[in-house]
């Protein structure tokens, strides 16, 4: 079995710091987005990866390389972001006829690995959502066969939404089905969606099952990512619970300080990654993803997104204040 990652992806919704940096790349609980992915199926007994590149692709794999020097990866280049239809079909040649795991590069689930990769039929990954309006949807009959997969939907039969984990077992089907696609032009919001290329299968018979994830992180917008960051370090705790001593320093875990780092007279904490060689003075910071090599003097950052080899300085302020007064600096 062969797992495909697509991690061509731009990460609009991530600007600016994915002008410099793949979105699987950002920091995330004193890991990498793609590390926690990549790590799962390593623990669960793959080792052959594909991964479709193409914005700052080089760094993907220049990352995957130098951390991750035993795994067999191939790199495949996807020049036109044309959806994630047209990502998997570009790794036909590279796949053959195993079959395959695909997990989106955005995306972290949590699970029996080893249930999805030892079924016996073709399996994807389901979580029940308040509105799935946003996301591939699944419909299952009595049997928990999926009868029906359908992408962003306006009125959806169902709440079981695609989260990104897709077993497949005949590839040569999925394959088939995605090529079709492409050369009749069927898209869904303007892109080759892998959603229709499942449904085309279920049509040709197909038998799918439902894969329930126990947790489902988004990390493709600020707000979820600052919220999956909190969700893993909780999780990660014990990891991560940093045991230097920082000069004059408050820690509230849990938090996670990369390497090298300089820290004093400072609050970090709680729900806050610190990356390698970063230097905090006199600051406070708390529900926030700090980079690596950025410097931070007398601010105070909350629910915040720094990326790498950042500079802040806040206002030094002097201030004589009475009894009973109230004052906001911004």
């Amino acid at each position: 079995m062969k797992a495909i990652i697509p991690v061509a992806g731009a990460g609009t919704k991530l600007r600016p710091h994915t002008y410099t940096q793949p979105k699987a790349l950002i920091p995330l609980a004193g890991r990498t987005i793609l590390s926690i992915i990549i790590d799962q199926l390593v623990e669960a007994g793959l080792q052959e990866f594909v991964f479709v590149v193409g914005y700052l692709g080089e760094k993907i794999q220049h990352y995957v390389e130098q951390k991750y020097p035993t795994l067999t990866c191939h790199f495949v280049q996807q020049n036109s972001r044309e959806g994630t239809g047209h990502a998997i079909l570009l790794t036909r040649e590279v796949v053959k006829d195993d079959e395959i795991l695909i997990v989106l590069g955005d995306t972290i689930c949590e699970g029996d690995y080893h249930e999805l990769i030892n079924s016996p039929v073709s399996m994807l990954g389901l979580k029940k959502v308040d509105d799935p309006r946003n996301f591939g949807v699944a419909e299952i009959d009595e049997q928990s066969r999926i009868t029906r997969v359908v992408e962003k939907p306006q009125i959806p039969k169902s709440n079981l939404a695609l989260v990104g984990l897709y077993k497949i077992k005949e590839t040569a089907q999925l394959y088939d089905c995605l090529q079709s696609n492409i050369d009749q032009k069927i898209k869904s919001h303007d892109e080759f969606q892998l959603t229709d290329a499942l449904e085309c299968m279920i049509q040709h018979n197909v038998t799918f099952k439902p894969f329930k994830v126990s947790n489902w992180f988004d990390c493709g917008r600020k707000e979820t990512l600052l919220e999956t960051n909190a969700i893993l370090l909780k999780k990660y705790r014990l990891a991560n619970n940093p045991v230097l001593p920082y000069e004059g320093t408050i820690i509230i875990p849990p938090v996670s300080i990369g390497e090298g780092c300089n820290i004093k007279h400072s609050i970090i904490g709680p729900n806050v990654a610190i990356g390698d060689n970063t230097v905090v003075s006199y600051s406070i910071v708390k529900d926030s993803i700090v980079g690596s090599f950025t410097n931070l003097y007398e601010v105070v950052l909350k629910s915040s997104l720094i990326g790498s080899d950042a500079n802040i300085r806040g206002l030094s302020q002097s201030l004589n204040i009475g009894d009973n007064t109230e004052i906001d600096l911004g």
